[in-house]
């Protein structure tokens, strides 16, 4: 996961998840990407014991130990985006291990699913969209969907580098040009939906069913309903229309092993779906007095006694 002074104690879901695994009598081990290693063909890692007894820190941790990867029951990939060349590696070094360690979620699904482009394997389930390193084609697209439109990075998360783009903007020229980095990089617009005043709903999908949601509702100055940039949790209800688009993405999920997803949905489309460290659990279980991380590890647990 991510370094342990990164991680915020009131909102990470990560912590949820080791805490539940703890209190059943489970050894977590923590470990960063950089800590991952090969030696002989064996991937492998330097990992180190979590504790929350008595710590006054997030977590404590023990001594410094190596292990094999296929000598532990099974490993959650819960490392943030950016996903660079650093993150295509470590899914590499996890794949070798996959053979005897469950996984969650498949190296091979995470390094296949960006974030950003995996909802296009469902065009008919997401608003108009163009991907595109070439301004004047998004301009085009901009006006022909009506002059209203948001333009995301591929590779960030969190809200980073999203932006409204209206056609009166006179603004949309410099905005194109870093955003693409005068061309260089593809980004992905899409036509602006409305409803994200309502609010940016995110359901849990655990082996592509969905489990819990909350809906994050923008502050008035902001179209971005991110919780960790102001955006405010409201509880909500999976409607018949959230279940409609979680059937029709379940068999892809299963298939590329992406058994802990969070999906993202605005009004009645989906935007992004996150495979790399879906979160949220915290709002949710608050909001509903649930604890969506014993059905996790219940899930991880009867996984790892199958295989």
């Amino acid at each position: 996961m991510d370094p342990r002074e990164s991680i915020n104690r009131e909102t990470d879901s990560t912590l949820l998840m080791m805490r539940e695994s703890i209190e059943r009598g489970h050894k977590i081990y923590y470990c960063l990407v950089e800590d991952l290693f090969i030696e002989k063909a064996l991937p492998a890692a330097v990992m180190r014991e979590v504790e929350f007894a008595d710590c006054e820190d997030i977590f404590c941790l023990g001594e410094s130990e190596e292990a094999l990867l296929k000598d532990l029951d099974a490993i959650f990939m819960r490392k943030d985006p950016p996903f660079d060349m650093d993150y295509v590696y470590a899914t590499y070094l996890l794949e070798l291990a996959r053979e005897h360690t469950f996984i969650i979620n498949d190296p091979r699904g995470i390094r296949s699913a960006n974030e950003k482009l995996y909802a296009m394997n469902f065009p008919d389930a997401i608003p108009e969209t163009i991907v595109s390193k070439d301004s004047r084609r998004i301009k085009k697209f901009l006006h022909e969907i009506g002059g209203e439109m948001i333009i995301k990075p591929l590779g960030k998360c969190g809200g980073e580098g999203i932006f409204y783009i209206h056609s009166k903007d006179k603004n949309i020229n410099a905005l194109l040009e870093t955003s693409t980095r005068f061309g260089k990089e593809f980004i992905m617009a899409q036509r602006y939906i409305p409803e994200i005043r309502d609010g940016d709903k995110r359901i849990i999908l655990l082996d592509g069913e969905p489990v819990g949601a909350v809906s994050r509702v923008p502050q008035d100055d902001e179209h971005r309903g991110n919780i960790h940039i102001g955006g405010t949790g409201w509880k909500c209800e999976i409607t018949e229309r959230d279940h409609e688009l979680c059937h029709t993405i379940a068999p892809k999920l299963k298939e590329d092993g992406l058994h802990f997803v969070g999906l993202d949905v605005i009004g009645d489309w989906i935007t992004e779906i996150n495979v790399t460290s879906p979160t949220c659990l915290v709002e949710i279980n608050s909001l509903n007095n649930v604890k969506l991380e014993k059905s996790i590890i219940d899930y991880v647990e009867a996984a790892v006694k199958k295989d």
